[in-house]
Formats: C-alpha cells, sequence, structure tokens
C-alpha cells in the first residue's frame, strides 16, 4: 500500500534584485508532496519564538521541511551519509525546544 502525503505547490517570486533592479521578473512554481502537514510545522516552528522574526520562522520552517523530505527519500545517496548521522540529534534538539 503507497503511503499517502500531502500535496502541496509553492511559488517563489523574485520582487527585487539586489540592486533594486524590479526587472526581469523571475518566478517558479513547484508541486511536492510531504508527509507532514507544513502549515501546522510552521506555526510550531513560529510558536517557540527561535528567531527574531516570524518570517524568519516561515522561511526555517520550509526550508527545513522541503531538504528534510528529500534527505528522507534519498537517505542511501552518499551525498547525505554524515547528515544521517547528525540530522535526527538536530531534529530531537529542535522538537525539545
Amino acid at each position: 500500500m503507497e503511503k499517502r502525503s500531502n500535496k502541496y505547490y509553492l511559488t517563489l517570486s523574485l520582487k527585487e534584485y539586489a540592486n533594486g533592479e524590479t526587472q526581469p521578473a523571475r518566478e517558479l512554481g513547484i508541486e511536492f508532496d510531504n508527509h507532514d502537514e507544513i502549515f501546522g510545522i510552521i506555526q510550531k516552528i513560529k510558536d517557540k519564538n527561535l528567531f527574531d522574526n516570524p518570517g524568519e520562522a516561515t522561511q526555517f520552517a520550509i526550508g527545513l521541511k522541503l531538504f528534510s523530505e528529500i534527505k528522507l527519500k534519498y537517505r542511501k545517496n552518499p551525498l547525505f551519509d554524515e547528515l544521517n548521522e547528525v540530522f535526527p540529534v538536530f531534529m530531537k534538539k529542535l522538537k525539545d525546544l
């Protein structure tokens, strides 16, 4: 039986370049699956007050969930060898905060 997962669509838009220009406009959208309900994770991270800005908590949560889902899917890939040892420790620390 196939594991069920949440389906998401994420849009990333470049609002302004470092030099102040707004053109050319850039945007991408990606569809992805994740076993977690990411909106709930975002709120949990915000509630922990780990960062000065709630927007940074959102960035952290989204980045972490996107990264960790790929890391989990490809855990046997040698690229993740070192992370496979420390990542569970990091996640436990985060959840215990």
